[in-house]
């Protein structure tokens, strides 16, 4: 079977559990502390200035997990002026929550897939883009695009992700995890835990993998193992929603459900369906999200990715459609950063 196992949902549903998990293991987590108290909490900023990342904890929606906020004064002012203003009503939704010291680096997950004895090679490195909007604002979102690569192990994954093999196999988890990690010149510091397929993750792994995927998952399934072939290269996804997304709003919702989705070319390489539905041919918006398309592409580049998945977004024809146009433009900074400290060896 590939599915998660007890172990596993507690890992990314319990964040607290997490990072006790990742601890123990040696990676180097950031310094956190958890409160039931806001004002405990901002009693500690007081004490402690700092810049620091607010973040609902505990067994609650995941939705509500989005409701973080990242200081941008070096004091934490910031911050304790938004819990002060707004503890009243946070609280009646959100009891628990951890205050992490922030750090700044270049954020990146480092993720494969495990048998239930070991893990698959190549693994994945992937840049995930969370917030609504270009240059990472707005509301969280889950995600709303990612750029990725396949390759060997290598330090990131050597240092978090790999270090999980003797607790996966002792849960019997088999399928996807993922860490996802702040780095820098200092270090790699794990942030949280996926261990389940992610979307759009799993529609933008398509557009880069040339094995047959029922026969791969038949082979995990049964404990085989397996080598992915993967192409070389960079892959890139761009997540297409229409309005009330990312809210739950039934009302707006009726203003967009059927609409048709047009390709201006008979051409869907790349195209990945959301909530949609076919009547008489035509794609229509289904549901009651608004999470309607990804759409992939490839390229021996990130540059060149990139071109290709927006090329393929040009076809597409869909009233009021919202994505992000930023997803992969980053990585040449990044990556610089990234081999000047020597992480991808």
């Amino acid at each position: 079977m590939v599915g998660g196992s007890i172990y596993t949902d507690r890992l990314e549903e319990d964040r607290e559990f997490g990072q006790s998990e990742m601890k123990r293991l040696g990676m180097l987590t950031l310094p956190s502390w958890d409160f039931n108290d806001y004002d405990a909490a901002l009693k500690f900023i007081q004490e402690n200035p700092g810049r620091y990342v607010y973040k609902p904890s505990g067994f609650i929606p995941a939705d509500w997990k989005g409701l973080l906020f990242i200081a941008k004064e070096e004091d934490g002012k910031d911050l304790y002026e938004v819990l002060q203003q707004n503890k009243t009503i946070i609280s009646k939704k959100i009891k628990q929550f951890q205050l992490q010291k922030f750090v700044s680096g270049v954020e990146v997950g480092m993720s494969a897939f495990f048998n239930g004895q070991n893990f698959i090679t190549p693994i994945l490195i992937a840049f995930e883009h969370k917030r609504l909007f270009p240059g990472e604002l707005g509301p969280m979102t889950g995600e709303m695009g990612t750029s990725m690569f396949w390759a060997e192990p290598n330090k990131l994954f050597n240092e978090t992700t790999g270090k999980m093999t003797e607790d996966l196999r002792k849960s019997g988890y088999v399928g996807y995890i993922d860490i996802n990690c702040i780095v820098n010149g200092r270090g790699i510091y794990p942030l949280e835990f996926t261990c389940r397929f992610g979307y759009p993750t799993i529609s933008i792994q398509q557009e880069g993998v040339l094995s047959e995927w029922g026969e791969f998952l038949y082979q995990i399934a049964n404990h085989n193992p397996y080598t992915l072939k993967t192409k070389k290269g960079f892959q890139v996804g761009v997540v297409c929603v229409t309005p009330p997304f990312p809210y739950d709003d039934p009302s707006e919702m009726e203003l967009y459900k059927d609409l048709s989705i047009l390709f201006k070319k008979p051409n869907l390489d790349g195209v990945h369906i959301g909530d949609i539905k076919v009547i008489d041919n035509i794609w229509r918006v289904a549901g009651s999200s608004g999470y309607v398309l990804i759409v992939t592409g490839h390229g021996t580049t990130m540059e060149e990715a990139r071109k290709q998945t927006y090329g393929r977004l040009e076809n597409i024809i869909l009233l009021n459609m919202i994505y992000r146009t930023d997803i992969g433009v980053t990585w040449g900074e990044d990556s610089d950063k990234l081999q000047t400290w020597g992480y991808l060896y």
